[in-house]
Order: structure tokens, then sequence, then C-alpha cells
């Protein structure tokens, strides 16, 4: 075999160092042996690439090193884990230990084997070791081998940051070997074209830069990679494919490119920095991001916020942005931090813009504190020959969500500027000429082509068809399209044609694909399958319905076509386009179709109209493409476009702004516009918008500050379609802008708009635009006269007008500013998921009649302070009859198609924000079950289970029990949540508490332990038992102290079921009772056989349906063992919302050492699998816990670690479960047996955290005069002694706040204390802070010590207000806001009432006292709050309902229900409105019983009542957790009370 291999070589510092080709193994091992002499060749690699090519490369050195006459070197191999996460400090010194364990001495020569990650780490060790020894590069990646093993820069990581520590060393060789690519997954290659394509943009090389690849050219790439190169294929030149050819001269010209610029700058001073475009915010979210997202992937995206950093200082155009996404997206790379493989990873949540700041801080091209960011000015070239330096508010401002729209308002020039501008290319326009262009025959260069996601969606559709070819010119400015002449190709089998959120095309695309010909379809798919997102899903594409549609190969038949005005112009323009090419000529009836027959007629179709009809007949001829086609700018977005536009919305200006009062101008190419005075906007009554519908929304925000006429009321009609475009655009705009206080009402066909003041509106607002460009664009406008507006989903104009915002800001002159919205509480996602159900998105019901859905949905609804609508209510209101007399008059087909109308109706307009109570029917028909399906994939839908008897609707007219039965499957297809309502064994129904975890969980507020977080511990009880029914009354005792409860779903038996694997309807059971036992999180947990559980080993399938069976229940917790299939982990991973996978891995054989590799290579896969890693091995000796604990610390300094469960089992493990700080699992005497050998209790783990030190004992009090007889140590005490809590309350009894009290405070064990009267507000002065509650309120009630910078902080709070307000949610959840709520009396305890109302979110605080002073003067405490005062308690303001909610702050005995009682006020019947649930609290200790709460009693028994002892309890409560960070074991210190 001849191994000599023909060689490409590229010179680098003046000699040809770097040797490419392909299977070069034989050729490196002679090469490195005779010309690099050594004593030791030292290779390293890592396990993943030693599978492949270890074996090899040893045998080709051992055949070498034999051919030696000289005495015989040694060949040694270091194999180290694979990933970032090696490339560390520890890493390296785990190398040269290896060397020095071996006696290498300074004339080794190390070998790289490896990506990026070893190149890096290696060349460091080379650099270093011996004080530098000679090196080899041998990347194994196509990153590696254009990029990293390129110019001798070698570095490793530390938790402040990426390649911080390193040093320039040139390797001796590099050695390119292309078929390690083979064994390469398409992601990494991928990945490294990210860097071909960075090196390739700020420098132009040769006469061009080709930057997007033709399909033919990305074809032939990938199949090098894809074909494994048999016999050594691709070696010499004359075995070389094409493919092979083609993929070594994109390695080759990379490396040219980047060796050429290291000659120049090898230290990079400045010109190097060139190489680093992107890097500068890509290594940030790669920081962020690692080790779920790769270098590449994350520099891809650096990319294209870079080039949005330049199109914002006004250097780089749009185009080459554009060019850019397509480029990068042509590889399979993400281009934004909205793509889904971002969504996927867990540290996705930490993406903040002050975060990726903070990390840019420390990157290598920064002088001081000022970020360098490359800047092109063009595909090709740089603003600088360097980095530029760039202000954060500019790389803030491209990073940011939303944005801010602001006018100087002191300029000289506001309102005397001349603006003129060009804008981009019409999206309706552009689509319709790529169609023709594509259809047509010969080529046609497309000027002005709008450069957007629509654009792009269609243009990838076409080349799909297999219908044209592109080829862009002129730096992007020109399009070459070479039109097929109408033959089209069903995409291969399997291939849907995706369209994202692009109407247009799909409009145009249906009658597109029906041109496909049988016979083009038989090499291929039998039918056109086009889709896209959810909303596409929700949007009818004319009169075909929804996406997704699919399109057999049948040709357009042609003939007569009728169509109603009311159908889309888009879809109209796609039968009218496609028509030429019907195998008969069409006549088509229909109005308005003009632009697109004067598109036509260019391209060389005359569509003629019978005369005074709307009758147009289409010839059959075949497009001929005109030389050019130069695109016009697009009206609606910019609505200044000429007379002669071929758009109906060029006429927004003469119609509606003329109307309003502007000085218009129009000429034939464009229209000059001059607004009246600031705040002389006109409102114009009505205006007909059907000709211009998509500029209504421009008008809308115009009219919102219009004044004059009658009522200031623009009424625009005609706009009935905008409800059915990106979003409900109607109810839009009523929504958002009421925000800003404007008034509208809803037509028919329009909506009324009711001007105000522009100064009167109402600042602040948060503008959601529905992923909607003209909405973002519409409230932009209206943003630059109310301040602070913020248009949330910045980027959604990127569909239209990717610069919009650079335009206004660098072309208008306007102020635009970042924001960065707060981000919905949520989980962190794992790595291989989709990204969770947006946490605003509505949830929707489905269940059987009676299931309770409505009581659910009402509950639930008020938990989430959300819209609730039952779709019953829905349907009568629309209507006007009950859904029974529908039915019998019209029957239950009419019924059933009625159901599936309004719930879309209901999606589209309640989308968001609302939960939304379906009919038990709603399953019966394809078309309602399809419609919640594709819901399900972006928001909750869930099933309500339990039958119970219901009379509103008609009869089914067959046994129920049949009815669920077909029923239950469909539920099941259609839900991605269950939620169980049934009856328990205390014969109650499901607890409002467990609604409201429910529904909060999978909204994005899950139920997690708070504990979990660094420097705090958690613990969570692991149950034993075959059922847990039988242990809900002790659940209070065994949950004490631990912060989540593990349900061993293993150990599970049901009582008729055969086998160890429990039945799904079992197993429901078990987590609905336990929801009603205990509101803490549950971790589920099948462990198997061979983890130490008693699960099966062979029933995986099984073991994962459980688990997919946890994620629809709303389990927090989800314990996965990685030992299982990766696939089905990741697949599970996709489903799992708003829950946590715990990641975890058992070692029973006692052999696992915690300072080994294979610890080490779990821990990493646990950790891009899981949120938490979950490590359990066996300890034998004491030495055992501390490698256990020494692999944690090391672990936990990795930047973005995982929560990580470690612990050794064993009674010598027990020191590991007392240090584990992470969900520590522990047991408890009432358990029938421990989850595994040596667990402790919580107690005892309290008590040896003592005995360490790390829980020392620490002195509470409580402060006042007289408390003798306060309650307060017997209920601490009680706390934390059940706890096993070192610590002690003790009473302090002094006459004032003087020196014994500052002693206390002063004092090293003082953990805390209560202040009761006289001395909450004399305490105040020796505090160092107060929480915003004591501020408000006037008062503290509870001091914290807190270590802040290791100085020790004293914080005042005040509880009594969290007790007042607990008080009232417990016992009422249905009140999420009170309509009406009373306070009686005016002193520090009604503040506290006042300050709980407010939180409740109370919307009017009636406020009664004797002394009328002190009532103003608390009112003048809170101007922000709803009071109104009354002087009287038997009547209510005639603007005002009764309060739903009472509390009593005064003493009891100032109170009285006998109007012959003196002095003591007057508490009337009238006082409670009987017929509500309301709640009363009474603030007086004493008696029990107080005349308020018997009066409520006798008069208002539907109203809870809370005695002032029970408030004392909650706000005791809430201190004992502050303190400890345990929650109080209520059961026990209620006994004590």
């Amino acid at each position: 075999m001849d191994t000599v291999p023909d060689i490409l070589k590229v010179s680098i510092l003046g000699r040809e160092s770097i040797h490419c080709g392909f299977h070069l193994i034989p050729y490196i091992a002679r090469t490195v042996l005779t010309t690099l002499p050594a004593s030791v060749y030292v290779l390293v690699t890592d396990t993943n690439v030693a599978q492949f090519y270890l074996s090899a490369f040893e045998k080709a050195f051992s055949a070498e090193i034999n051919k030696l006459s000289s005495v015989k070197p040694r060949f040694l191999s270091r194999i180290i884990l694979p990933g970032e996460t090696t490339k560390s400090r520890e890493g390296k010194a785990d190398i040269e230990d290896f060397l020095l364990l071996e006696r290498c001495t300074r004339d080794t020569v190390i070998l790289a084997l490896g990506g990026g990650v070893i190149g890096d780490l290696v060349g460091f060790v080379a650099a270093t070791f011996m004080r530098g020894v000679r090196f080899v590069q041998i990347p194994t990646t196509l990153l590696a081998m254009v990029d990293s093993s390129v110019g001798g820069k070698t570095a490793i990581d530390t938790p402040a940051g990426k390649n911080l520590i390193g040093a320039f060393w040139q390797p001796e060789y590099i050695f390119i070997d292309a078929a390690f690519l083979e064994s390469l997954p398409e992601r990494e290659f991928s990945n490294g074209m990210a860097e071909v394509v960075k090196v390739r943009l700020p420098r132009r090389y040769g006469t061009k830069t080709n930057l997007l690849p033709s399909k033919l050219t990305l074809k032939l790439i990938y199949n090098a990679i894809r074909t494994p190169s048999a016999g050594y294929a691709g070696r010499h030149i004359s075995t070389r494919s094409t493919s092979q050819s083609l993929l070594l001269s994109v390695i080759r010209g990379s490396i040219y490119v980047k060796s050429h610029i290291v000659t120049i700058d090898e230290r990079e001073t400045g010109l190097r920095n060139l190489v680093n475009f992107g890097h500068t915010i890509g290594h940030a979210i790669e920081a962020v991001l690692t080790p779920h997202m790769l270098h590449g992937e994350c520099v891809s995206i650096g990319m294209i916020f870079e080039a949005e950093v330049a199109r914002a200082m006004g250097i780089l155009k749009q185009v080459a942005v554009g060019r850019l996404v397509r480029c990068l997206r042509a590889y399979g790379l993400p281009v934004s931090l909205a793509d889904q493989r971002v969504g996927r990873c867990p540290g996705a949540r930490g993406l903040g813009v002050d975060r990726l700041l903070d990390i840019m801080r420390v990157d290598k091209k920064n002088s001081g504190p000022q970020k360098k960011v490359v800047i092109l000015s063009r595909i090709g070239a740089t603003y600088e020959q360097k980095a530029t330096a760039v202000d954060d508010a500019l790389i803030a401002k491209v990073l940011s969500e939303a944005a801010t729209v602001k006018v100087d308002l002191s300029a000289t020039s506001l309102g005397t500027q001349h603006v003129k501008m060009a804008t981009p290319g019409s999206k309706s326009i552009s689509n319709r000429a790529l169609v023709l262009a594509a259809l047509a025959q010969g080529t046609c260069r497309l000027k002005n082509l709008l450069h957007s996601d629509d654009t792009q969606v269609m243009m990838a559709a076409l080349q799909e068809l297999k219908g044209a070819s592109f080829v862009w010119e002129d730096g992007g400015e020109t399009l070459v399209v070479t039109g097929g002449a109408g033959a089209l190709q069903v995409p291969t089998a399997g291939r849907e044609i995706y369209l994202g959120n692009a109407g247009t095309a799909a409009r145009f695309l249906t009658t597109v694909c029906s041109l496909v010909s049988p016979s083009a379809a038989a090499a291929a798919g039998t039918t056109t399958v086009i889709t896209g997102n959810a909303r596409m899903k929700q949007r009818p594409i004319g009169p075909l319905g929804c996406l997704p549609l699919s399109i057999a190969p049948k040709g357009l038949q042609g003939g007569v076509i009728r169509l109603a005005a009311s159908v889309s112009s888009q879809y109209v323009s796609s039968i009218l386009l496609c028509a030429p090419y019907a195998r008969e000529a069409v006549t088509l009836e229909l109005p308005y179709i003009d632009m697109t027959i004067a598109m036509m007629r260019t391209f060389g179709v005359i569509v003629t109209r019978d005369p005074g009809t709307d009758v147009y007949r289409i010839p059959q001829a075949a497009y001929v493409n005109p030389a050019q086609y130069a695109i016009e700018s697009d009206a609606s977005s910019a609505t200044n476009i000429g007379s002669e536009s071929l758009q109906g919305d060029a006429r927004f200006a003469v119609d509606v702004l003329a109307r309003m009062g502007c000085k218009v101008v129009q000429t034939a190419n464009e229209t000059t516009v001059t607004g009246p005075k600031r705040g002389e906007l006109k409102a114009i009554g009505e205006v007909d918008m059907e000709p211009m519908t998509d500029a209504f929304l421009t008008a809308c925000a115009l009219a919102a500050v219009a004044q004059g006429g009658e009522g200031n009321t623009t009424r625009i009609v005609g706009i009935a379609n905008q409800r059915v475009k990106e979003c409900n655009r109607i109810k839009a705009m009523i929504d958002q802008l009421a925000k800003f206080g404007v008034q509208t009402k809803e037509l028919d066909d329009g909506l009324e708009v009711y001007g105000r003041p522009f100064n009167t509106l109402t600042r602040g607002a948060s503008v959601h635009c529905y992923d909607d460009h003209r909405v973002a664009m519409a409230f932009s406008v209206l943003g630059t006269v109310v301040p602070d507006t913020i248009i949330e989903e910045k980027r959604c104009v990127e569909k239209t007008w990717p610069n919009w915002w650079d335009d206004l800001e660098n072309k208008i002159g306007l102020k635009v500013g970042g924001i960065e919205l707060p981000r919905a509480e949520s989980s962190t996602t794992a790595t291989s998921g989709t990204p969770s159900p947006a946490a605003s998105a509505s949830v929707i019901l489905i269940g059987m009649r009676g299931s309770g859905k409505s009581h659910v949905g009402s509950l639930a609804s008020a938990a989430l302070s959300r819209q609730f609508i039952d779709a019953d209510t829905y349907f009568e209101s629309k209507h006007n009859v009950g859904v029974r007399e529908f039915v019998r008059v019209n029957g239950w087909p009419a019924f059933r198609a009625a159901e599936t109308e309004n719930l879309k109706e209901i999606i589209q307009e309640a989308g968001t924000g609302h939960v939304i109570s379906m009919g038990g029917g709603i399953v019966e028909t394809p078309q309602a079950r399809v419609v919640l399906k594709n819901y399900a994939k972006t928001g909750p839908v869930e099933i309500v289970s339990y039958l119970g008897d219901e009379t509103a609707r008609p009869a089914y007219g067959e046994p129920i029990t049949e009815v669920f039965k077909r029923r239950e499957p469909w539920f099941v297809e259609c839900a991605n949540y269950d939620f169980t309502n049934h009856i328990t064994v205390d014969g109650g129904e499901a607890t409002n508490a467990e609604i409201s975890r429910f529904f909060k969980h999978i909204t994005g507020q899950p139920n997690l332990a708070e504990n979990v977080a660094a420097g705090k511990r958690s613990y969570f009880v692991a149950l034993t038992y075959p059922d847990v029914m039988p242990a809900l009354r002790y659940m209070p005792d065994l949950t004490t102290g631990v912060d989540a409860v593990e349900l061993r779903v293993d150990l599970l038996r049901a009582p008729d079921a055969l086998g160890a694997i429990p039945p799904q309807a079992y197993v429901t059971a078990q987590v609905a009772a336990l929801r009603r036992a205990t509101s803490l999180p549950i971790i589920f947990t099948v462990r198997t056989i061979g983890q130490g559980g008693a699960f099966p080993n062979n029933a995986e399938s099984d073991a994962f349906e459980l688990l997919g069976l946890a994620l629809r229940l709303g389990v927090e917790y989800i314990d996965v063992e990685i030992s299982a299939s990766e696939r089905l982990i990741t697949e599970l991973a996709a489903r799992k919302g708003f829950s946590q996978i715990i990641a975890s891995w058992h070692d029973w054989s006692g052999k696992m050492k915690w300072n080994e590799d294979v610890v080490r290579s779990k821990y990493a896969l646990a950790s891009r699998l899981g949120d938490i890693v979950k490590i359990v091995g066996k300890a034998d000796t004491l030495q055992d816990n501390f490698a256990l604990h020494d692999f944690v610390a090391k672990a936990n300094l990795q930047r973005g670690a995982k929560p990580i469960i470690a612990i050794n089992m064993g009674v010598e493990g027990q020191m590991s479960r007392i240090l584990n700080a992470t969900l520590s699992p522990v047991t408890h005497p009432l358990l029938p047996s421990k989850a595994a050998p040596g667990q402790l209790s919580f107690a005892q783990i309290q008590k040896a955290l003592n005995l360490l030190g790390q829980v020392p004992a620490r002195r509470y009090f409580l402060f006042g005069n007289p408390i003798a007889h306060s309650m307060s140590p017997t209920l601490h005490n009680a706390g934390f002694e059940v706890l096993g809590l070192p610590h002690t309350y003790e009473l302090l009894e002094t006459a004032n706040v003087g020196e014994e009290i500052k002693a206390t405070l002063a004092a090293p064990d003082f953990g805390g204390a209560s202040v009761t009267i006289p001395f909450k507000l004399d305490v105040i002065p020796l505090l160092d802070k107060c929480s915003p509650a004591a501020e408000a309120i006037g008062a503290v009630n509870t001091i914290i010590p807190v270590i802040k910078g290791g100085n020790r902080i004293l914080c005042g709070d005040n509880t009594d207000w969290l007790g007042i307000r607990e008080s009232i949610r417990s016992r009422a959840p249905s009140i999420r806001a009170p309509a009406s709520a009373l306070v009686i009396g005016a002193g520090g305890t009604a503040r506290a009432a006042i300050f709980a109302l407010q939180s409740l979110g109370a919307q009017r605080i009636y406020l009664f006292n004797r002394t009328a002073s002190k009532a103003q003067a608390l009112v003048d405490a809170f101007p922000d709050a709803p009071i109104k005062l009354i002087e009287t308690l038997d009547a209510w303001p005639a603007e005002g309902p009764a309060p739903t909610v009472i509390v009593s702050t005064v003493p009891a005995s100032a109170t009285t229900t006998d109007d012959t009682s003196p002095g003591a006020v007057l508490l009337p019947l009238a006082l409670f409105d009987a017929t509500a649930n309301g709640v009363v609290v009474d603030m007086a200790y004493k008696p029990a019983e107080t005349p308020l709460l018997m009066l409520a009693k006798s008069a208002a028994p539907k109203w809870a009542r809370v005695m002032g002892v029970e408030v004392l309890l909650e706000q005791g409560y809430v201190q004992f957790e502050t303190w400890t960070g345990r929650r109080c074991p209520k059961h026990i210190v209620t006994k004590t009370a």
C-alpha cells in the first residue's frame, strides 16, 4: 500500500508547516519521527477521538519506530475526558503529572490529537512544561482545522471566562487530515463552518467574496463527510472525489487567510483581531451556554449581533447583514438567541444583557473598560484594521429584546428638519416578483428585493420545488433569478416546506404547489406539504383552511373561477399568477387585482377585463423574464410612496394623513408629508381603509392622539381581513391602546378610536407585538409622544424592515434604546428539549362534562390573575341561545361545527393571558382535535378528570361510560397535561392550593424548592411505601424540615395489579393523593434494579412512559437515570416544560472512585442532560468522603455549574450525607424502611452540622414590654427542637430600647428578634436598613441579621401584613383582587392591613375610624393606595360595592353589636354581604370570639372568620422561615399554642 500522500502545504511565519490531505496517519508518524527527533513522543487525545484513531496512530508510530536504527524512542498516549470542562487548571495539571510520572524531559514532543479543546489545552501544556517543549497539532474537527490549531494560541478556561490564561506557542507542524471529518457529527461540521465564514468576512482575498454557497456546493461539501472514503480514497489526487477536493479547498483557503494574518501579526496587536469577528459577543454567549452550545454556534450568533452593531452605527448595510444571515443558515447554524437550540440549553435564562456585558468586560481585545468589536463596513472589509471601541449602550440596544423610542424635545431642529428616506422593497411585490421570475423563462435581475424572513422563506420554498435558481450580485443588492418555466417537482419524500410565520408566502405557494405535474412527483414524494408555526396553523389560507396543507401534484385545472371579495387578495393573486400554466384558460371573477395584473404584464402575460365587470380572462402562456425588475418600496410600512404606486397603501398619505391635518405633496414617485404642530392632529370621523388595510395600525396610533370632531373619534372600517393576519390586529390594537388609556370600540369590520391629548396618555406602557411587524412599527410611532413606551419583541420588524430601529435613529434622528424585559419565572430547559410553552400562553381545559372544568378554571384564573372564559357562556353570548336549545333546533353536527369555530376564535382573540374551559365534546371532531393539538405545541392544554352530574347540556343519548371510553384517547391525544379533580378519601374536592400550584407550574411559575440555591442546604424525604394512602395522615411529620418529597414509583404496588410495574392510573392516584397531603414539590423517581431500585432493568420503555406521565401531572422534579437511552432522555427533556430533570447515576459496586475519569465522565453527561446532577457511590473508608467533597468543590467552580447531589452510601458514607448541600435524601422513623443504606433523618443531619460548626447555635429574642405571657418562646422553641436545630428563643423584657438590647444585637450569636409594643418604632434607629414593607407600615416587628460582603447588617422587616395576607388568601383563594375591602381602625396595625390589601390588588379600600384626622393621616401615608374614607358602617358609597374582605384593627372591647352600648363602634348587620363569599379578620387576640366574628357567624355564614391569634401564628411562621430558611413545622407549633 502506497502511504505517501499528495500534500497541499500552507506557509505560516515563513515555514511550510501546515500539511493538508487525506488519510495522513502514516505520513504524520514518518514526518514527526524523521524531522523531530525525541526520546519520548506523547500523544494526548480524548475518549471520543481515541475510539476512532488511537489504534491507528499506535500502529503507525510503532511501525516507523521499528525502522529506526538508533535508540528507539518511547511512544506514549494519554486519554482524557472530552469537553470544554476539561480545558481547566485541573486538566492541565493532570497531563503534566502524567508527563512527570513518565519521566519525560525537555526533548519530548507532544502531539495534540483532537478538537479545539485538546489543541488549546495540550498546546498550553507544551508551552510551560520544562519551560517549553515541541508540540504538533493534529486537529480532528473542522473548527480546529481552520481556526484554533492555526496561529499558536494556547489557553485554558477559568470561572472568569474562556481562554484567559494561556500563551502564544507555535506548533512544529499542523497536520490537516480531512478524512478525520468523516467520523465527525454533522453538527460539529457545521460548527466549524462558522469559523470558515468568519475568517473570510473581514478581508477580501481574490476578486470577490462568494459568501452564500449554492445548493450544489453545500451538497458536495457535506457529501465529503457523509460518504466514507473506502480504500484510503483521497490520499492521492487521482483517487480524490470532487466532494473531497472541494472540501480540502475550503479548508486550505480558510487556513491560508488566517496564516497570512498571523504571519503579519503573530501576537494579536491589531490586524489579528479581525479574525475574531463575532467573538466578542459570541464568547459571552458561549460562556453562559457551554457546553450545550458549541463554539461555532455561539460565534455564528455573535457574528449577526456584531453585524447589527455595525448596522446600528450606520456603517454596514442591511443587505450585508441579510447575506450573512442566509449564509450561516445555509450551514445549519443558529443566527439569533430565539433559535430553538438556544432555548433548549439549561443556561438560556442566564442570557441577560447585563450578564453578557459583564462577561465581555474581560475580553482580551478590550482596552480598559471599553469593549472592542470587529466592525464590518461591507462583506470583505472592516471599518478599521483592528477591533473598534463600542459603547455599552449600543451593544445593549442590539442585544435587548425590546426597544424604546424617544424624541429630544429640547432639540432646536424639532419639527423643522427634512428627512428623505428610501424604504425597503415591498414584501407583497417582492413575493409576487419571486414567483413570476421563477415561473418564467430566462433570467431576471431583481432590484430592491426585500431582505427579510418572508422573502428568504419564499426563495427556499421555490428552490425546494426545483422551480428556480438564485444567485446574488452587486454585494447582495441584486438577485439573479433563472426561471424554471413552470416545471416544478414535489420535494423529497418526508420533507415539508416550512414557512414559519410567513403568511404572504403561504398564500402564494398554495397555488404554486398545485402546478407540480404528476410525472414530476413519481420520483419524489406523493404530495407537497406546506406548514408553518403555531400562528400560521390558525390563519386561514384563502378558503382552504389553515396550515398544514397537503397538495397533490395534479396541476391547475383552470376554467371559470369565482372568488368572494372577502378572500385574501394574496390568495387571489396566487391563483392569478399561476393561471397561465393551467390546463385550461382561466376566467377569474373578483374585484381588486390591479397590482398583480400590472406585474404580470411586465413578465409577458396580458390579462384582459370584460368591460363593466369584475371578470378577468387569463390566457394560457409562459412568462418571459425581463432583464431587470425594480421592486417598489413598501407603502404600508412607509406610507409615503408616489401616486403611481401599484400598492393601495400609497393612498394613506392623501386619504388619511392629509385629513388629519398634515400637508401632503405627492408626485408620481414620492410623497412628502409635513406634520401639524405637536398635539394638533385631527380626528377624522369615518375612513374606509379597505384599499390600504395594512396601514390601519399606523392610523390607529395617530388617532389615539387626534382631537376634534364628534368625541375625538376616528372610525376605521373596511379592515375585517386584519383579524387573520400575523395576529388579530384589530384586537391587538384595542388591547394595546388600552395600556395607554386610549378607549376604543370594536366594529364588525373595524374599530373606533377615541383620541386624547398626547400628554394625558399613560406613560411606561409595555406593548406586546404578537410577533407582528406592523404592530411594532405603529406603536413606535406612538412612542415618540408617550415617554417610556416599551416595544416588546422588537425583532418582529425583521419580517419587512430589518433595519427599522436603526433607520429611526440614523435617518430620522430619534433616540432608540434597548430594554431587557423581565423573564417569566421558570425552570431551566434541559439540553435536548424544545423551548417550554410560552408562560403567557392561555390554558385550555378539556374533559368530560361534570369533571369540574368551570370550577377549576375559575379558581385557576384567580390564582394566575387571568381572565376566565367558559366556552358555553361564549357560545350562548355569540349565538343568543343556550347550548341545549341550539342542539335541539340544529342538531349535534351543527353544534360541533359551531363549537370548533368558537375554539378557533377564542384562541385567536384570547391566545394569551386566559384560562379557557371547553365543552366536554370538543374532541369529537377531527377538525377540533387538530386545532387543540396544534395549540398544545406552544401552550398548555390539559385534561380535567372526574365524572359527575351536570344538566345544563343536552343528554348524551348513550351511556356516559361509553362516551368516556370513546373520548378518553382523544383527550390524551390533544392534551399535554392532566389535572385530577376527583373525590379522595376525605370526601373533599381537590384543594385550592393544589389548583394554584398546578396552574402556576404549567404557566412558568413552578413550585421549585427555594433552597436549591448557592449557599443554602436542601433536603427531600424518600417515601418507601407501596401505597402512600395510609401514610397521608403522617405527612406533616414525615416532611418536617425538608424541601421536597420523593415518590419512589418503583416501590409502588397496586393491590390488584400483578408484576413490578405499577399501572399509570394507580400512579396518578398516588400523586393526586400526595398533593392533597403536602404542598412540597414532588421528586418522581423510577429507580431500576441495576441502580439500586425495584423497577425491572429490561422495562425501559415502561419507565419512560411513567416519567412522561409525571410531566403531564405537573411534577416538579423528574429523576432520570443517565444509564438509560440518551435518545429517550432527550425526547423526555423536549417535553419537560417547567419541570426539572435530576440526571442520576448510582454505583452500587463500591469500585467507583471520585477522583477517576469515569466519575468526571458521568458528571459531564448528567450535566448535559439534566438541570440537577445526582451521583451516588459507596464509601469504604472515611477518605472516600473527602474525595467526594473535593470532587464537588471542583465541579462547583466550573462556569454554569449545575446543582449537584453527591453522596456515598453505607454507614461509612454518612459524612457525605451530612455535608451534601443540594437535595440530600433523608429518612424518618415513621417510614417502613430507609430508601438507601446510611440514610439519616433531617434532625440527625442538623445536629451533626452543628457539631461540625456548619450550623452554629443562635439566640433569638422577643423585645417588648410587657411580654411575660407571650407564647412566642414556646412556639419557636418547639419548632427548633423538632427540626434538630440548636437555637433558642428567649424573652428580653426591658423598660426601653437601651444598652441591653444594643448589646444583644451586637452579640456574635444573635440570630434575630421579634419586636412588639412599645418598641416597634424605637428599635428602628439601631438598624442598618428596613424593608419596603417596614418603611411603608412605619414599624418593625422582625429583625434579621444578614451577612453581606463579609459584614453583618441588621435588617428590619414587618411580617404583620404577611400574616394578614396569608390568612385571607388561604381562606378565600377565589378572591384574587377584591373589588372592595374594609379596614376598621387607623393605628399601626391598620397600616399593615392596608399594605396587605394593596398586595392583594384590592381595587378599593374603605377606611373607617372614629377620629377622622387619624384616618386622613393614614390616607396621606399611602398616596398610591385606593383608599376611600367612610363615616358609617351600615352603607357603602353609591359608586362602590360592598366589601368582601374586612379587617378590624381595634380592640374587641371597642366594638359592639348592641346599639345601646355607649362609646363602642357599632357593628351593623349591613356590614356583611351575606350572599358573597368573603373573609373577616379580627386582629384582637382576646376574646377568641370577638363581637365582629360573632356577627359574621350569625349574619354571613358563607364568610370565613379569622381570629387574631391565627394571624399571629401566620406572621410567626414567616419569621421562623426568614431566620432559619426552614418552613415552620406548623402542626407541632400549633399544638403548643
